[in-house]
């Protein structure tokens, strides 16, 4: 298990964070976002929605009413499904898992905001993050990389 620890002092920082991971981004990675509201994790997958390759980032956007939202990447030249999962109003992993969580793990990549509401469905190779607000700006990201899938998206920070 591998971490990394970031800081960031603005949004563009932050969505500058998230391109670098999105350039990685394959079908079957994992990224686990956790935080408080207001932290940034929706910055964060702005970021690793235009680092894949997502052509209208104006439709990047917090999926905490629709719970799921899908955006197409380039991912390296290929297509590459992102499933931008809000689980905070999900009751628990089984609600996830009637959503097709396995399905659109096996289609494409998925960024799941309040991954610890559900960890006990996530797989074991994962890229975990925790934002954790410093001021109105600043943030601090504490990556953790639990596999060798998630090691290869760590290593583009």
């Amino acid at each position: 298990m591998s971490e990394l620890v970031l800081q960031s002092d603005s949004v563009a920082a932050t969505q500058a964070i998230g391109r670098r991971l999105g350039t990685r981004l394959m079908p079957g990675h994992v990224i686990g976002l956790i935080g408080p509201l207001g932290s940034g994790k929706t910055t964060l997958v702005k970021g690793i929605a235009e680092g894949a390759g997502v052509a209208n980032l104006r439709q990047v956007n917090s999926p905490t009413f629709v719970i799921v939202n899908e955006y197409e990447g380039t991912g390296g030249g290929a297509g590459l499904a992102i499933h931008h999962i809000d689980t905070y109003r999900l009751q628990g992993s089984r609600d996830l898992e009637a959503l097709g969580f396995d399905e659109m793990l096996a289609e494409g990549a998925i960024v799941l905001e309040w991954a610890d509401r559900v960890a006990d469905l996530l797989p074991v190779d994962l890229l975990t993050i925790r934002l954790e607000p410093l001021s109105e700006c600043g943030r601090r990201l504490v990556c953790t990389a639990s596999g060798p899938e998630s090691e290869s998206i760590l290593r583009a920070l």
